[in-house]
């Protein structure tokens, strides 16, 4: 009999979503009303310690409208990672922009040197603003991903966005209760802020996502923006191109009994990681992708590095796994190595290159028994004899 199939990031259903879904349909508030969504954007918001928050249908709808609230146009450019999920910079794409790729850093995340130094030799201020010189566009947005659950270093790339007079729009996608130590929530710090709840996040609506930031007025915006822009609800006026952004009601309940377990989701999260961080300690040439030590990461996915020295490549790591029903996955491919993509600029991307080669994300959902998680690890150890 084969063993039983280990999947990289489920769900975890077991609080009270069924009750709340329940509820909304024996009260037939299925759809974009209903008081769940409300409700939920007031948890959201407490959380995140922000004055509201925004739902909409997905992250990639939220940046989409974040990027249209920086006033971010066709002539404009924004300044991306290469390393991310594609959906960080299609947005970018559906208002006719430009991405400019920029590099990693060690923790993944988008590298504050590489932009720095894009700002200072390949741009030039003029009335504030920045100007590119090889285009002439306004360099207007940088979107900061905060990968894994890790944290990028906000602290520097809003001194530098601040001298530059760009605006940091955060796709915090996969960081919801990522925090600094006793300080601000990922998502929270730059312009805008992205939440998403998509099915392998560490918490889920099925999809959707939650737009925060701390200026009333940029919500109240996106609120109108995400309901089709509508200035009376009565007679169906809209005063501009709206969106059909909302989220269910349905959505929104799974959403709120998720939120209730958020905090047990997280540390169970930590135990896991440090469980697996202790069993690949002895092995040579390989280890745990680490979380900054200076934040409370929430730790949501983890990602074995193989080195050089190490038997397997990371493709016959992924194959051996396989080989034992267990379900891992490399890094996302870069992306301005992607067909859509291939003819924007890259400016000097060399650690992204190197950790898309290296990593191998494994399983690390919050319903994983102790037994699950032993033998991932002694897959990995047979790899080694």
């Amino acid at each position: 009999m084969p063993e039983k199939f280990i999947p990289l990031s489920v769900p975890n259903l077991k609080g009270n979503e069924l009750a709340y879904v329940t509820t909304a349909v024996e009260t037939e508030w299925v759809s974009t009303g209903g008081p769940y969504v409300n409700e939920f954007e007031k948890v959201i918001a407490d959380y995140a310690h922000t004055p509201g928050a925004v739902s909409c249908q997905n992250g990639t709808s939220g940046l989409h409208v974040a990027l249209l609230l920086a006033d971010v146009g066709p002539q404009d450019i924004v300044l991306v990672p290469t390393l991310t999920f594609i959906a960080a910079v299609n947005p970018v794409r559906y208002i006719g922009a430009e991405p400019v790729f920029l590099d990693c850093d060690d923790t993944l995340c988008l590298d504050s040197d590489s932009l720095e130094e894009y700002c200072a030799t390949q741009c030039t201020i003029v009335d504030d603003t920045l100007i590119d010189r090889a285009t002439g566009k306004h360099v207007k947005a940088v979107m900061v991903v905060h990968v894994f659950g890790n944290m990028a270093n906000l602290e520097r790339i809003l001194e530098i966005a601040n001298k530059y007079h760009i605006k940091v729009i955060e796709d915090a996608t996969e960081a919801i209760g990522t925090h600094h130590v006793d300080g601000p929530h990922a998502g929270t710090l730059g312009f805008m802020g992205i939440y998403s709840f998509n099915g392998n996040k560490i918490i889920t609506t099925g999809g959707g996502g939650m737009i925060v930031s701390h200026d009333e007025d940029l919500l109240k915006r996106a609120k109108h923006l995400t309901t089709q822009a509508k200035s009376d609800e009565v007679n169906f006026i809209h005063d501009e191109v709206g969106f059909n952004y909302r989220m269910t009601n349905l959505q929104a309940a799974l959403g709120l009994a998720q939120m209730e377990q958020l905090e047990t989701f997280i540390a169970t999260k930590i135990e896991n990681y440090q469980y697996y961080e202790r069993q690949f300690s002895g092995i040579p040439h390989l280890r745990l992708f680490p979380f900054r030590s200076d934040i409370r990461s929430n730790h949501w996915f983890y990602s074995l590095y193989l080195e050089d020295e190490f038997p397997l490549s990371r493709d016959q790591v992924i194959a051996e796994f396989s080989k034992h029903n267990i379900q891992t996955r490399p890094i996302w491919g870069l992306i301005h190595e992607q067909l859509p993509y291939q003819s924007f600029r890259a400016y000097r991307i060399k650690r992204a290159i190197e950790y898309q080669r290296r990593i191998v994300n494994i399983p690390c959902s919050t319903n994983l028994t102790k037994q699950e998680i032993d033998r991932v690890i002694a897959c990995v150890k047979d790899m080694v004899g």
